[in-house]
């Protein structure tokens, strides 16, 4: 059993168990926490049952046996369902119980997410995440929070067994737009790596070779690092959904035009992937944006 002082023997509720969901989750269980597990796909939960993780029905049978619920599901859409559908969270939410939700998601969200949890006794966290299949994984993902700040503290313990930079941003809803900002540079320096490495090859460069020249410079990133191998490999497996990205570019462009201003870079690069997810890439991953950059060049 664990023993993070105030958090020993609470039970974890988990709710989404993708890509980097599943990860997660398998972080929690060895570290000796009880864990309830719910995912649409009965069998992505498979192996976390077999760990010692206990299955239920419903979001609503989740939040009745748990004292901090963890979401990481896909769109708002699937946000809005888990935690205020007729089976959601909210319909048996426990008082003084916690909800930290680390989808992507609208921050307007994230707000009514916490309200809600403080009618109903609760508390609730946006607690949104970086660092792709490979952070969630080796347990180094950023995690950005927004909340109550006395709350968002009394889980470092937890925090701490995902990842290795946890950076409170502030009131409900900050969180989310810490990882919009986050999603701005990855989008442009998506397309920087792309372009560079299009050119490399059209020039005559070899690609390994120009990688093993800047990566070590003032160019060097951790999308060059990690996902330029893949390129070149020809490895467009996901450890982020193009999908995803996608939704994130556009909560991103809405928010900017809420807030009345202009981010022109970013409305290129999601021209680019929805023009990558037409080519029939939605699942892949979101170095794949290279195959759009050639199909481009190609036509020229």
């Amino acid at each position: 059993m664990n023993s993070s002082g105030g958090l020993s023997g609470k039970t974890l509720g988990w709710i989404g168990t993708g890509v980097m969901g599943f990860s997660m989750a398998s972080h929690l269980l060895k570290a000796g926490y009880p864990l309830v597990v719910y995912t649409r796909t009965a069998s992505k939960a498979s192996s976390l049952l077999e760990q010692g993780a206990r299955w239920v029905d419903t979001p609503a049978e989740l939040a009745s046996q748990s004292e901090i619920i963890f979401t990481m599901v896909g769109y708002p859409q699937d946000v809005e369902e888990v935690y205020f559908g007729k089976k959601g969270i909210f319909s048996s939410l426990k008082r003084n119980s916690i909800l930290v939700d680390m989808t992507t998601t609208q921050p307007s969200l994230s707000i009514r997410i916490a309200e809600s949890a403080l009618n109903k006794g609760a508390h609730a966290v946006d607690a949104p995440v970086s660092g792709g299949d490979i952070g969630a994984r080796n347990a180094t993902l950023s995690i950005m929070a927004g909340g109550e700040k006395d709350i968002v503290d009394s889980l470092l313990p937890l925090f701490q067994l995902l990842g290795k930079n946890i950076v409170y941003q502030g009131g409900p809803g900050s969180g989310q737009h810490a990882k919009m900002c986050n999603q701005i540079v990855i989008a442009g320096t998506m397309i920087g790596v792309c372009e560079s490495l299009l050119y490399a090859k059209k020039s005559g460069l070899n690609p390994e070779t120009l990688l093993g020249a800047i990566r070590q410079g003032a160019a060097g990133c951790w999308t060059l690092e990690n996902l330029a191998p893949r390129i070149l490999k020809g490895d467009y497996t996901p450890g982020f959904y193009v999908e995803h990205f996608v939704k994130d570019m556009g909560i991103a462009l809405e928010e900017a035009a809420r807030m009345g201003i202009q981010l022109p870079g970013l409305e290129k690069v999601q021209q680019l992937y929805l023009r990558l997810q037409e080519m029939g890439h939605g699942k892949s991953g979101t170095q794949a944006l290279i195959l759009a950059l050639e199909s481009l060049s190609e036509e020229g």
